[in-house]
């Protein structure tokens, strides 16, 4: 405990900060890892599902089931359904719309993350730029003959440099990580949408 209190001390005020940021990019993490799975985003074989009920003219039913199923992916189908009758423009256009609304949450936070991946290093730096001007300014007051003056100086700006990229590197790495999950959701979910959309815009035999 002494360890970690005196950690604290030679970390200025730079550090507190630096732990803040890594506390949130963490609480980000584990919401994004939970939320950006495949089967809350495109559950497998819904699609199939609803095409079989429309097929057969249980329009009812799988109105129902997408309720049930209460996806984006289920949320857009609906809107779908709903525009059975008009042109495929009309239809096309509005699961765009629902798309875009959907797919904005699956961004949430993930600015935020980036946003703490490219300022951690600069507080590390600040830090650093606070220890070496402490380390000066000990050798103004003692001169180069005392190293334990210098010591606190240089402990701070090691330790914020390192507290700086430790949280600043996982963040950015989870940042593309994510991103790129996005993009394969909405591409995933683009793709399953497109089925159904070509079964009610399809003529009629």
């Amino acid at each position: 405990m002494h360890d970690v209190i005196e950690l604290f001390r030679l970390g200025g005020f730079v550090l507190p900060l630096l732990i803040v940021a890594a506390i949130l990019a963490l609480a980000i993490v584990g919401n994004r890892l939970w939320v950006l799975r495949r089967a809350r985003i495109v559950p497998r074989g819904l699609v199939e599902r609803v095409v079989e009920l429309v097929e057969v003219g249980k329009i009812q039913a799988a109105v129902k089931l997408l309720y049930e199923n209460d996806t984006p992916l289920a949320r857009i189908l609906l809107i779908a359904l709903q525009q059975i009758g008009h042109s495929r423009e009309q239809i096309r256009e509005s699961v765009e719309d629902a798309g875009r609304y959907e797919m904005a949450h699956l961004d949430r936070y993930l600015n935020l993350l980036g946003s703490i991946a490219g300022v951690a290093p600069l507080l590390g730096l600040l830090g650093t730029v606070f220890g070496i001007m402490h380390a000066f300014a000990a050798i103004g007051m003692v001169g180069m003959g005392d190293p334990k003056a210098l010591a606190g100086g240089i402990a701070e700006a090691l330790i914020t440099t390192a507290a700086g990229l430790i949280v600043a590197v996982p963040s950015l790495l989870f940042y593309r990580f994510f991103r790129g999950r996005v993009e394969a959701l909405v591409l995933s979910t683009e793709k399953e949408v497109l089925k159904l959309v070509n079964l009610l815009t399809e003529p009629k035999k």
